[in-house]
């Protein structure tokens, strides 16, 4: 399929990076698009992905990227790993994204990522839902005609660009069902994110976004 659902969503995404953002993670990756733009913007970028194939083309992508622009510049930090497995340093990263990865993790990894964040970090979930309830019905219904025209639009495009090149950009992420329904997602994340904020979006994707605590926002004038 042409049009990418997450790839659509990275403005919106990235209108959540907080003032100032050195520091990021992009969680399940893939081939390392989000990963890039965020580190376009200066910001220095770790990137995990368990498929060694969806790395090898990151890097590969990143590195063609780099030659192109034939200026200064750092690409993200690749790294084949599951998040669930490493130890992720502690209250480092001002933002920590997880684009339509999280479900093929248990929903409590969450809260390692949580930690992983400094004060005033953000962390970003552009996740997956199954159809469980009506709302949900109503929202799948209602992107079905939108996604159609989408994926027609997008088609045309590529073929009067001439099609999609073959090599590294053609690899595509495993893929695995959504589990969690957006209801019990919005339980879950109430115990485990406290403040957290939470919307569908079109698309069969929801965004759910939480800032750490900013200690030195918090902090009484005049203490030490």
């Amino acid at each position: 399929m042409p049009f990418d659902h997450n790839d659509h969503y990275h403005r919106l995404l990235l209108r959540q990076l907080p003032p100032g953002c050195r520091t990021a993670l992009d969680v399940g990756c893939g081939t390392g698009r989000f990963a890039r733009r965020l580190a376009a913007r200066g910001i220095a970028v770790d990137a995990v992905d368990p498929a060694a194939e969806a790395v090898a083309a990151a890097r590969e992508l990143t590195a063609r990227e780099l030659t192109a622009a034939a200026g200064p510049g750092e690409g993200p930090r690749f790294r084949q790993a599951d998040v669930t497995e490493v130890e992720l340093p502690r209250g480092h990263y001002d933002f920590v994204s997880c684009l339509a990865s999280l479900h093929h993790m248990p929903f409590d990894t969450v809260r390692t990522l949580r930690e992983s964040l400094a004060p005033g970090g953000v962390l970003v979930v552009l996740g997956c839902y199954p159809e469980r309830s009506r709302t949900d019905w109503a929202w799948s219904l209602a992107a079905v005609p939108v996604n159609a025209a989408a994926r027609v639009a997008v088609a045309l495009t590529e073929r009067v660009r001439g099609g999609r090149p073959a090599g590294p950009g053609a690899v595509r992420a495993p893929v695995a069902p959504p589990r969690m329904s957006y209801a019990e997602t919005r339980r879950e994340a109430a115990v485990l994110l406290p403040g957290f904020r939470m919307r569908r979006l079109l698309f069969w994707r929801y965004l759910l976004v939480y800032r750490a605590p900013d200690q030195s926002a918090a902090r009484p004038a005049g203490g030490n």
